[in-house]
Formats: structure tokens, C-alpha cells, sequence
């Protein structure tokens, strides 16, 4: 049996599909969205400010509370997929809570 590298658990965990601050950003826009077309906006959002995120607080040399060894190229198709994930789950939980 083969194991991942560090660089595949990175991607497919905190730091990448994971990755709280993707899943918040794209968790919020999503219990926002009027229109399940909205959806992939949350998620690109949620990818992008996330890295902006831990783009700045490198540059503020303040210590990273998630460690990765990948970079921000290879996050973003991943951090895009858990904010989209996260905006379709609120979306539903939003619907089905108006809808009752």
C-alpha cells in the first residue's frame, strides 16, 4: 500500500480542502445566495480571500497556525471545491429553513 506524501495531505486537508477559513468564507456566502447559480462564486471567494488571508499574515511574519509544504497554485482548486461544498450545504440548510 502506497501513502500520500505530505504534499497530497496538505491538499486534501486543513490546508487546502479543509482549510477553516474557505470553508467559513463559502459557508457564509452561501447561506447568503438568492440563487443556486451563485453558488461557484462563493466558492472561487471563499479560495481566493483565503489565500489572501494567509498571504498576509505571511508578509506580517506572524506564525501560520496551519503549516503546508504546497503552494498557493495548488491550494486554490482544492480550497475552491471545500467553499463551494460549504456554500451548497448552507444554501440547502437555508432553503429548507425557509421553506418550513
Amino acid at each position: 500500500m502506497t501513502m500520500l506524501s505530505d504534499t497530497w495531505l496538505d491538499l486534501f486537508g486543513f490546508s487546502g480542502l479543509l482549510n477553516p477559513f474557505a470553508l467559513l468564507i463559502g459557508g457564509y456566502l452561501g447561506w447568503r445566495a438568492d440563487q443556486s447559480r451563485k453558488l461557484w462564486i462563493a466558492g472561487f471567494a471563499a479560495a481566493a480571500l483565503s489565500l489572501m488571508l494567509e498571504a498576509a499574515v505571511g508578509m506580517l511574519q506572524l506564525p501560520l497556525p496551519i503549516s503546508q509544504d504546497a503552494g498557493a497554485l495548488a491550494m486554490f482548486p482544492f480550497r475552491f471545491l471545500g467553499g463551494s461544498l460549504a456554500g451548497s450545504l448552507t444554501y440547502w440548510l437555508n432553503r429548507n429553513r425557509r421553506a418550513s
